[in-house]
């Protein structure tokens, strides 16, 4: 018994030292209690409509025997819904659109325009072309003989005849030579019908009308027609006179059963608290869940951060309650996927995803089931390719390739797709321009959120790949201040960003972010550069004047709140600035801390260090261990071995974690091996030796 407690002691120390504990950013109570809020909204909308169910529908066994209490007429909804279906194509009404007739008559004008160049012989101009229209011999001839007056009252003649042509409306599909027939009549009552002005103004204006609509739907007048055409043809309805028996006990009950006891209020519509207790129980949970998810996935998030994919969860079930059956599973699962895989990360995407195809308020059956396994499967893929995205150009291909994957998948899956007609099973035709237009809707709607991510990055404090990209490049204003004001800094800092990034890589942490933050983390030195001896020239140290090591601590730490100053001017991203104070953590000051203590034993070590935070993320953890390692290695010798870049490291991260400074980083011991062996690997490329070529010396020839 006592061994197998010292084995469980044994594994737990061994859990403990490889798998810390990830320490998690406190939230606000009031920031906790308006996320649960906005919970509780999402758990009411997915499961309020359990709170008034009707107690049958049509096809259920009938429990009881309805006779009708009553004569009545019944509106048979069933059937009129189907007559508004059959009556819909018949009843668009279209009238003018007198902006598109204006742009059409201008380019009329346009082509009418190039005729000046032909008749006055422009140089260099196309004497066998107006625009569009080929000139026969005869034509050219005749605007040859044409004097400006008699030209301009021929164009007035043909600008006339296109205003009343489009008066009548103009159909997109009308065919070539029916405008070139119609406007040949309409010309020819003015001259004689072989006439070159009758046959140039006709192709002028078929040409220029041909393919082109000045038609537009109105939607109240189409509603008008499709209501009188309804009340001419008659509302469909039931006649059920007093004592006719509705639904017999036993037998299923019919769509015009069901209409007419509903009429009667013979339908009971009651609450179901289980049901609908287990839906916002569901609802709720699945929330609390995602939240979860986000903390454990980026235990730093801030609470906006948090209410972003709440709110888009909130919306979606919405749009699903707002739009019914109609919803398509692909417009509103993957344009969010995309924004919370850029802007928090894939395993947030993910799960959000996940969570809105299990919240569906209502049935999905038959091939709308194939569709939402489509539309997850499509989020899926962008959540993990969102992930990985680091630039905007390939945020616009998904633009492109995804609602194209997409219509092709839901093709084959109609294609593929059964149905029964007089017990046979036929193969569904799909309706190829509905797929198209959702396809091309989706890819409108991928564009409106790309066009977004911006905005969302700032309003709610998210950091894109792509806007990690913005910030580490070196032409920034602050980043080209650093490299001319305090040349030794940005030298240091660039050598720390080869040691940081390799670093993260080796455990798989963010890159993109510790090289940003790399480059950040020392901008504060901006404030007084020559106080630090990277900066420092001709071997003066403006500490040995001052020798003050209280005074010259506070310079130390005025590094740190003068690059906090920077970060807000500069408006960077929390993630980044949050690099600027935790590289220095709460660590000693030690060679001012020894000085003063040489002068004064019993001064406190507190005050000799820096304020902190220590590190709270793998990343800063990353930096603070390059940081101190960087001058060190550097200083090793040129003789110096791989044990003694080691033995080197070794030291200075043991210290760190003696001292305490990896505690909340969530950094575990077999990280910080695999991080050593990445430094040691770029200490190599740093001490990296070309051999010495020989300059043969010669004396300069001039001529004489």
């Amino acid at each position: 018994m006592a061994k197998i407690l010292s084995l469980k002691r044994i594994w737990r120390s061994l859990l403990n030292s490889q798998s810390p504990r990830r320490v998690i950013v406190p939230w606000a109570l009031a920031d906790r209690t308006g996320l649960l809020m906005v919970c509780l909204v999402i758990a009411i909308i997915s499961s309020y409509k359990l709170l008034d169910v009707p107690d049958l529908k049509p096809g259920d066994i009938a429990p009881f025997n309805a006779t009708a209490p009553k004569t009545a007429f019944v509106i048979d909804t069933a059937a009129l819904q189907q007559q508004r279906k059959d009556l819909i194509p018949r009843t668009s009404v279209q009238v003018i659109d007198k902006g598109e007739s204006q742009k059409i008559q201008e380019e009329l004008i346009k082509q009418l325009g190039y005729l000046e160049k032909v008749s006055s012989g422009t140089k260099g101009s196309n004497s066998f072309r107006i625009g569009p229209v080929n000139l026969t011999p005869k034509e050219r001839e005749w605007l040859a003989n044409q004097t400006t007056k008699s030209r301009k009252q021929w164009e007035g003649e043909i600008i006339l005849l296109s205003q009343k042509m489009l008066s009548q409306g103009l159909i997109k599909t009308l065919a070539h030579d029916q405008i070139l027939e119609s406007a040949k009549f309409q010309l020819s009552a003015q001259a004689e019908s072989n006439n070159p002005s009758i046959n140039l103004g006709s192709k002028l204006i078929a040409n220029t009308l041909f393919g082109k609509t000045n038609l537009q739907h109105d939607a109240a007048r189409s509603q008008q027609l499709l209501e009188e055409l309804i009340t001419k043809q008659g509302i469909p309805e039931i006649e059920v006179k007093k004592g006719d028996l509705i639904t017999k006990k036993g037998e299923r009950i019919t769509a015009k059963g069901y209409v007419v006891l509903d009429h009667f209020g013979l339908i009971r519509r009651s609450a179901r608290p289980l049901e609908w207790f287990g839906k916002f129980s569901e609802a709720l949970a699945s929330c609390l869940v995602l939240l979860m998810i986000m903390r454990r996935d980026k235990p730093s998030l801030k609470p906006k951060n948090g209410l972003l994919p709440l709110g888009l969860l909130l919306i979606v079930q919405a749009s699903k309650d707002w739009f019914g059956a109609a919803i398509s599973p692909l417009q509103i699962l993957v344009p969010p996927t995309l924004l919370l895989s850029q802007g928090i990360s894939t395993t947030t995407a993910l799960g959000w995803m996940a969570i809105a195809s299990l919240l569906w308020p209502v049935p999905v059956s038959g091939i709308g089931e194939g569709r939402l396994i489509i539309a997850v499967l499509t989020s899926t893929l962008v959540a993990i390719l969102g992930g990985r995205m680091r630039s905007r150009a390939q945020l616009l291909q998904v633009v492109v390739f995804v609602p194209f994957s997409a219509y092709l998948s839901q093709w084959v899956l109609l294609r593929s797709q059964l149905f029964s007609s007089g017990g046979v099973w036929r193969k569904l035709s799909p309706n190829s321009e509905t797929l198209l237009t959702e396809a091309l809707v989706l890819g409108a709607i991928l564009m409106f959120t790309i066009l977004l991510i911006p905005i969302i990055e700032n309003t709610f404090g998210l950091l894109t790949r792509a806007r990690l990209m913005e910030i580490s490049d070196q032409e920034k204003p602050l980043l080209r201040r650093l490299s001319k004001e305090a040349p030794g800094t940005f030298e240091h800092t660039l050598m720390i960003c080869g040691l940081a990034e390799e670093g993260a890589r080796s455990i798989g942490a963010d890159v993109d972010l510790i090289r940003s933050g790399a480059l950040y983390h020392d901008v504060g030195k901006l404030h007084a550069p020559e106080w630090f001896i990277e900066n420092q020239e001709n071997g003066v140290n403006p500490h040995e004047t001052l020798d003050d090591p209280l005074k010259s601590a506070d310079i130390l730490q005025a590094h740190v709140d003068e690059g906090l100053k920077l970060a807000r001017r500069y408006r960077l991203p929390t993630p980044i600035a949050d690099f600027i104070p935790e590289h220095q953590g709460t660590l000693k000051m030690g060679y001012f801390l020894h000085k003063a203590k040489e002068k004064n034993p019993s001064v406190e070590e507190k005050r000799f260090r820096y304020k902190g935070p220590v590190p709270r993320s793998k990343e800063t953890a990353i930096l603070m261990m390059a940081d101190g390692c960087e001058a060190a290695l550097r200083a090793l010798g040129p003789q110096s071995t791989d044990i003694d870049a080691e033995s080197t490291i070794r030291k200075i991260i043991r210290s760190r974690k003696l001292d305490g400074q990896l505690l909340k980083s969530s950094i575990s011991n077999s990280e910080i091996e695999l991080v050593i062996r990445a430094f040691i690997s770029v200490w190599r490329r740093m001490r990296h030796r070309r051999i010495k070529y020989p300059i043969s010396s010669f004396k300069a020839s001039y001529p004489a």
